[in-house]
């Protein structure tokens, strides 16, 4: 079988173990990003099965029409980025690993990392000694601090092992489901979705983006927030409301966003708003970009293709497609 894999930007996967598992197959990797339908519909039309790496490329019904050997989708995690309903209209099988009790430590150490550059100003500091200053401002200590995590799941829980660690108090917030769980297990939970965000020195999202999530950030919510505290949004965009971040900023509530995640990916325009706030510390998503992150993710992404090709597919999201 002929298998392409989208959107390795750094080449980094042939040089992982789980490389290997794919010996014999026929594999074109491709190190570049288009977004352009007709484009990706001539790269692609040789392939029966395709790699996602994460949502870095969108897949369409007008993509997929232009794809009559593609058999195959094989990824990990949720499907936003995937016509669904197209793949399974024109026999396309979507394999993907929902991972539910895999804990991703990647992204909660990202989130933490982006919590103390946000506390201490460590980028603002960095950028005014290399102009050739000293110390800028003060910066604040997590101890005693109040930690809000909106959202009762896997990455959450483990940031909450860090904010332990540093003396933080946690408040939960999130669905119902994930309040009474969360109560359940004897947490602090808040009693209104306004005291969740205005009692929080830091407010940090760890949401699944899906049609019943997608944008249950609202300017409400950055409104009730302190002037002094911190956003981090190591998730995704499309969890807040559309502008309501650069809004929010702007009116000084939330005081500092530490953002991972942009409604547009990658950001080309060195001018974007967010990317140029002041009071924005930023990343190129890279909650997931470690080694031992691509091990987990592509030995499960590979695994799925080698039992599609022994007749035995595992992880179907559309299984009535399956046909032996």
């Amino acid at each position: 079988m002929k298998v392409a894999i989208l959107d390795d930007w750094f080449d980094t996967l042939r040089g992982l173990p789980c490389f290997k598992k794919l010996n014999g197959f026929d594999i074109t990797i491709f190190n570049d990003q288009t977004a352009d339908t007709d484009e990706l519909a001539k790269r692609l039309a040789p392939f029966d099965v395709i790699v996602l790496f994460r949502e870095r490329t969108v897949i369409t019904d007008p993509l997929i029409a232009k794809l009559p050997n593609l058999k195959l989708i094989s990824q990990r995690g949720v499907y936003p980025h995937i016509d669904l309903n197209s793949c399974t209209r024109h026999g396309v099988l979507l394999c993907s690993d929902m991972h539910h009790d895999t804990p991703n430590r990647a992204a909660a150490e990202l989130t933490w990392a982006l919590i103390m550059c946000a506390m201490r100003k460590i980028p603002q500091q960095m950028a005014h000694m290399r102009a050739g200053y000293w110390q800028l401002g003060v910066g604040k200590t997590l101890f005693g601090r109040t930690l809000g995590l909106y959202g009762y799941g896997r990455i959450a829980k483990s940031v909450e092992t860090y904010a332990h660690a540093f003396g933080m108090k946690v408040l939960w917030w999130g669905s119902e489901l994930g309040r009474e769980t969360a109560l359940r297990d004897g947490k602090r939970v808040a009693s209104s979705r306004e005291l969740f965000f205005s009692s929080s020195d830091v407010v940090s999202l760890h949401v699944r983006l899906k049609h019943s999530t997608k944008f249950i950030i609202k300017a409400a919510d950055f409104a009730q927030m302190s002037t002094e505290a911190v956003f981090v949004n190591t998730s995704r965009a499309g969890l807040i409301e559309p502008g309501a971040m650069l809004a929010g900023l702007n009116a000084g509530r939330p005081g500092i966003a530490a953002l991972d995640v942009f409604d547009i990916e990658p950001i080309k325009n060195i001018k974007d708003p967010l990317l140029c706030h002041e009071n924005v510390i930023c990343t190129p998503h890279i909650g997931f970009v470690t080694e031992d992150e691509f091990e987990l993710q592509f030995s499960t992404i590979f695994d799925q293709i080698v039992a599609f090709n022994h007749g035995n597919p595992r992880n179907m999201v559309n299984p009535e497609v399956w046909v032996k």
